[in-house]
């Protein structure tokens, strides 16, 4: 079993070498800081995933209150996902990414000094423009950098930075808020975040060739919002929102769940579980989403995320239910963003990349803002089982969407979706 594993990780480890061996010597060395600066941006924000809940709860938040606090991330979001897209693509990547960079570093400081719930909600919203900042450059950024051919392929590895830090996160995390307390937490959130800000200023930013304004290349229109009357981004760009509804209810309520369910588990370590099955099926489909297609992968991880929501709702009796969960969601996970990422990229010319990529993932931020509060105020009048079967519905929906809508018509969709054929909005 582990001489298998070893040549799994040697094949897996000459594909990478020979996809980045494609790059100019010149970008390789800033490709590596900005995936060190991810790592620590996303070990900052994961190492609150299974602690901020309990620390709403600690101060005297109800499961409405805590949905609020968490869901109200997305009002940053939200709100800075135009500006700051429109800033990626007509002034700086690079600018952005520090911005969200600097946000994540200053908002542990936030939650330190606070036990006031209204207080709360305002450092939450401040902190949401950390993710839409970092997200839509660092995107933008590896697919300026990408060669064609071998986009889909450096996007994977390069997301893959996501839940390694979302691994590594939580685990540090609800050790140290069990050992020391949430007041060392927060500085340790911090100074992953300061950390991330050093790689970020040594990062040099690649030229963009700007498309002169004659050409057919030129961006249908330059408003913000009419870019989802375009069937190619507003498919994605929906599909990703029910995405984040399932994803907000994991994230926001496993913690309580746990904990209600009298279960002896750090609820960290469900994210850790969740983060390496994302993890590994990043390392897997990366290629093969090069020879089979974005839409089968995207297929297949709506349904593992479906199925991890159907097992929370069903079978959770003890720890080993909570990880298995956490394992085949996770999977789901790991796969969706990437591809979906990657046929977006496919879908979009380089000068027009922030905005299309602050729109679709708009699409997540206001799924998170939905989620929290609603599925809060389920748990409070219902239960978390009835919140969990809620999610796996949405999941499933979700699937029918993308199976019968993500290209032309049906039968173009249906084809896609199984492998069997081309994504026809892709840019040659």
């Amino acid at each position: 079993m582990c001489d298998g594993a070893v040549e799994v990780l040697s094949v897996w480890g000459n594909s990478v070498l020979k996809v980045f061996s494609t790059l100019s010597p010149k970008l390789t060395p800033d490709l590596l800081r900005l995936f060190v600066a991810a790592l620590l941006f996303w070990c900052s924000i994961g190492s609150l995933l299974g602690t901020l809940p309990l620390y709403i709860q600690h101060v005297g938040g109800t499961p409405q209150d805590v949905g609020i606090v968490i869901g109200s991330f997305s009002i940053g979001l939200l709100l800075s996902r135009r500006p700051l897209g429109q800033m990626a693509d007509k002034r700086s990547r690079k600018i952005v990414l520090l911005i969200g960079i600097s946000v994540v570093a200053i908002a542990p400081l936030g939650y330190l000094s606070s036990v006031s719930i209204p207080v709360l909600i305002a450092v939450r919203a401040f902190h949401g423009i950390s993710i839409s900042a970092f997200t839509t450059a660092y995107l933008a950024l590896v697919a300026d950098i990408s060669p064609p051919q071998h986009r889909g392929e450096i996007i994977g590895y390069m997301l893959l930075v996501a839940p390694l830090g979302l691994a590594i996160g939580p685990a540090v995390g609800g050790a140290v808020t069990e050992s020391f307390g949430y007041g060392p937490l927060f500085l340790l959130t911090s100074s992953l975040g300061l950390l991330s800000l050093v790689c970020g200023l040594l990062l040099r930013e690649p030229s963009v060739q700007k498309t002169p304004q004659d050409l057919p290349e030129k961006p249908k229109s330059d408003k913000f919002w009419s870019l989802l009357n375009s069937h190619p981004i507003r498919v994605p760009t929906l599909v990703l929102f029910l995405v984040a509804l399932v994803f907000a209810a994991r994230t926001t309520f496993i913690p309580l769940f746990i904990k209600d369910m009298n279960v002896d588990l750090n609820p960290g370590w469900f994210y850790t579980a969740s983060a390496i099955a994302s993890f590994c099926t990043r390392v897997a489909v990366g290629p093969l989403s090069v020879r089979f297609g974005r839409g089968l992968f995207i297929s297949i991880a709506i349904l593992l995320q479906a199925l991890g929501m159907l097992i929370l709702w069903t079978f959770i009796q003890d720890t080993r239910g909570f990880l298995i969960a956490g394992i085949i969601e996770g999977s789901g996970f790991g796969i969706l963003i990437p591809s979906l990422s990657a046929m977006m990229a496919d879908r979009c010319h380089p000068q027009e990349r922030g905005r299309i990529f602050s729109l679709f993932l708009g699409g997540f931020d206001l799924g998170i803002a939905i989620a929290g509060p609603a599925f809060g105020t389920l748990a409070d009048l219902f239960n978390y089982h009835t919140l969990f079967a809620l999610a796996a519905a949405i999941a499933f929906i979700n699937l029918i969407i993308f199976t019968t809508m993500s290209s032309k018509n049906l039968s173009h969709s249906l084809r896609y979706v199984i492998g069997r054929g081309k994504d026809v909005y892709a840019i040659d």
